[in-house]
């Protein structure tokens, strides 16, 4: 099946959207550190963090799937399947996140395309999106993939 085939808004493809913008929490941070067992007092001591040259507490690197998760993005209209998973996500990490950093979110949809397996046709649709500080640093970006058959 080609991707003229697969129903879907096509005037999304490519096109960035502004997604949402996120503060980073400190209780979230120290919330997270504790529940995974991360002791570096980078990332569990504010006073550390400054001494070592940050502006602030640090999130580990893996507190980054946190904001990657709770990533709402536009409806882009799929008639395809009615089962939807994840297929894969890929996550750079870029420069620090600091607690009390403003975040912009921002997504595009890359790609659609279809794929026949074992059980049958899939529905591959890929996002791209990256998060930005107030500094204008891009701090992470991600590539997801979902499954729809």
């Amino acid at each position: 099946m080609a991707m003229q085939e697969i129903e879907f808004d096509r005037s999304l493809l490519g096109v960035e959207h502004q997604v949402e913008t996120i503060t980073v929490d400190k209780e979230k941070i120290l919330a997270f550190c504790q529940a995974i067992g991360e002791t570096n007092p980078l990332y569990t001591d504010d006073a550390a963090a400054k001494a070592a040259g940050y502006r602030a507490l640090l999130a580990p690197p893996t507190f980054s799937t946190l904001l990657v998760r709770g990533t709402d993005r536009p409806d882009i209209k799929l008639n395809f399947g009615r089962t939807s998973f994840r297929a894969g996500e890929a996550i750079e990490v870029l420069g620090p996140i600091h607690a009390g950093d403003v975040l912009d979110v921002r997504s595009s949809l890359k790609t659609v395309y279809t794929k026949t397996g074992r059980s049958g046709t899939m529905c591959f649709v890929v996002w791209e999106t990256s998060f930005t500080n107030r500094e204008g640093e891009r701090v992470i970006a991600v590539q997801e993939s979902m499954v729809r058959r």
